[in-house]
């Protein structure tokens, strides 16, 4: 009988853990994907301000954590794979950057 609560015990626990994982980790949905600085950047190269070594590096540094890997020699998948990262890049941009919501 002591075991099957156990059991119970463990088993409820673990559907917890994981309702609580797909629920976005019990932070609220509050994790961001751009940093200040890259909503700068982005925002800057969306009004068509002068591109900048910085302003590139952080837009690719946001596609990168999109997903997109440049370094890849041969990409099956080109230009899908960029696309799709700048469409995730472009929803953390109207989700995360007070500019993109105040303009």
């Amino acid at each position: 009988m002591k075991i099957a609560t156990q059991t119970r015990s463990i088993a409820a626990a673990l559907v917890l853990t994981l309702v609580g994982c797909a629920a976005g980790g019990g932070n609220g949905g509050a994790q961001t994907h751009l940093s200040a600085t890259q909503c700068q950047d982005l925002t800057a190269l969306r009004n068509n301000a002068p591109a900048t070594h910085q302003r590139n590096m952080s837009e690719l540094a946001a596609l990168q954590q999109a997903g997109y890997n440049p370094e890849l020699r041969f990409d099956p998948y080109y230009p899908a794979s960029l696309e799709r990262a700048q469409r995730k890049v472009d929803l953390w941009y109207q989700t995360e950057c007070p500019q993109a919501r105040s303009g």
